[in-house]
C-alpha cells in the first residue's frame, strides 16, 4: 500500500490572517494535538515582519518550544528573505520555505518586488539555507490563476520551477493560492511540469474556494504526486488574494486518501480533537466537507477514540 506525505499548515498558513491572535502556548497546544493525531511534518510559523503579520510575531519563541517539546516532528517554517532566514537559523530551524508568486502583480502585493527580483531573492535564500544544512521548499504561488492578472501560463510556471530547481531546492510546492484550479488543469499542469521536475520533488498546496480542493488532490494523486499541504479544519486563506477561501482540509484529504488505498499514518478521530480545540480558540466554526459525518462516526458507540483510523504508515 502506497503512502502519501502530508504537511499540516494550520499553525502558519491557517492562522496567519485570522483576526483573533492566539497565544504562543495555544499554538504549541495546537501543534501538540497535530502530533498526537499522527502528523510528522507541520508548518509551524513564519519569520515575516511582525508589523505585516502580527499573528507570527512569536515565531522564534514558538519554534524553539516546538523543537524542545516535539523533537520527533519535522518542523518547517516560512522565511521571506535572507534576513528572515537568519532569524529562523537562530531559533533552530532545520527546514525553511520561500514563496515565489508566478506574476508581477502578486509579488508586488506580497513582498513589494517584481518577478525577477523575487526570483533572485528566493534563489539566494534557498542557497543560503542549503549552505546552513537546512532542507528547503519553494512555494510557487498563484500557480493556476492570479487574482490580479488572470490565468498563469503553464510555461511561466515551468520556467520558475526550473529556476528554483537550479538553486537546488529540495521540494517545489505548486500552490493554488486562490482555489481556482480544476482537476483537468491540475492534470495538464503536472503533465508538463513532470517533463522536467521529478514527481517526488513536487508537492501540492490547494485551497477550497470553489469546492474542488479534494478533487484536485485526487487529480494530483493520479498524476503521481504523493506530497500535499493541508490544514486541519480547512483553516486559512491568503491575506493578499481577495476572495480566497480556506485550505484543503486535512481531514478531507486523509479520508479520501485512506478510502482510496493510500496510507497516511494520521488518525481521523484525533484530527477532530484538533478541530474542536481550534474552533474553541478561534471562536468560530471550522471543519472540512467531511467534518459533520466524521464527528457523527466518532460519537457512535461502536467506535473507540481511534475508531476512524485505518492503520499506521509513514507520513
Amino acid at each position: 500500500m502506497e503512502s502519501i506525505w502530508i504537511t499540516d499548515v494550520s499553525p502558519r498558513d491557517g492562522l496567519q490572517n485570522q483576526p483573533k491572535l492566539l497565544l504562543t502556548g495555544e499554538k504549541l497546544a495546537l501543534i501538540g494535538l497535530l502530533v498526537a493525531a499522527g502528523l510528522r511534518r507541520v508548518e509551524v510559523t513564519s519569520f515575516v515582519s511582525p508589523k505585516a503579520v502580527p499573528q507570527m510575531a512569536d515565531a522564534a519563541d514558538l519554534l524553539s518550544l516546538v523543537i524542545e517539546q516535539f523533537p520527533q516532528l519535522q518542523s518547517t517554517v516560512l522565511v521571506p528573505n535572507p534576513r528572515g532566514l537568519e532569524r529562523a537559523r537562530l531559533a533552530g530551524a532545520g527546514e525553511i520555505s520561500v514563496v515565489l508568486a508566478a506574476t508581477e502583480t502578486m509579488n508586488h502585493k506580497n513582498i513589494n518586488q517584481g518577478l525577477a527580483d523575487a526570483t533572485r531573492n528566493c534563489q539566494d535564500t534557498v542557497r543560503a539555507a542549503k549552505a546552513m544544512g537546512m532542507r528547503t521548499r519553494a512555494y510557487l504561488a498563484v500557480a493556476f490563476d492570479c487574482p490580479f492578472e488572470g490565468a498563469t501560463p503553464v510555461p511561466t510556471l515551468m520556467a520558475l520551477a526550473e529556476e528554483m530547481q537550479a538553486a537546488q531546492v529540495d521540494e517545489i510546492v505548486i500552490a493554488d493560492t486562490i482555489g481556482s484550479a480544476t482537476p483537468g488543469r491540475v492534470r495538464d499542469c503536472l503533465r508538463v511540469l513532470g517533463r522536467a521536475i521529478p514527481m517526488n520533488q513536487l508537492a501540492m498546496h490547494l485551497h477550497d474556494t470553489r469546492g474542488l480542493a479534494n478533487a484536485n488532490a485526487w487529480a494530483a494523486l493520479e498524476a503521481g504526486i504523493r506530497r500535499f499541504d493541508a490544514s486541519t479544519g480547512g483553516l486559512g486563506g491568503c491575506p493578499f488574494a481577495p476572495g480566497a477561501a480556506g485550505n484543503l482540509a486535512t481531514e478531507d484529504l486523509v479520508l479520501m486518501a485512506q478510502g482510496s488505498g493510500f496510507q497516511t499514518n494520521i488518525d481521523l478521530g484525533r484530527l477532530l480533537d484538533v478541530i474542536e480545540f481550534t474552533q474553541l480558540k478561534m471562536d468560530r466554526p471550522l471543519g472540512g466537507r467531511s467534518y459533520s459525518w466524521l464527528a457523527l462516526q466518532k460519537h457512535k458507540s461502536d467506535l473507540g477514540p481511534r475508531g476512524l483510523s485505518q492503520g499506521p504508515s509513514e507520513s
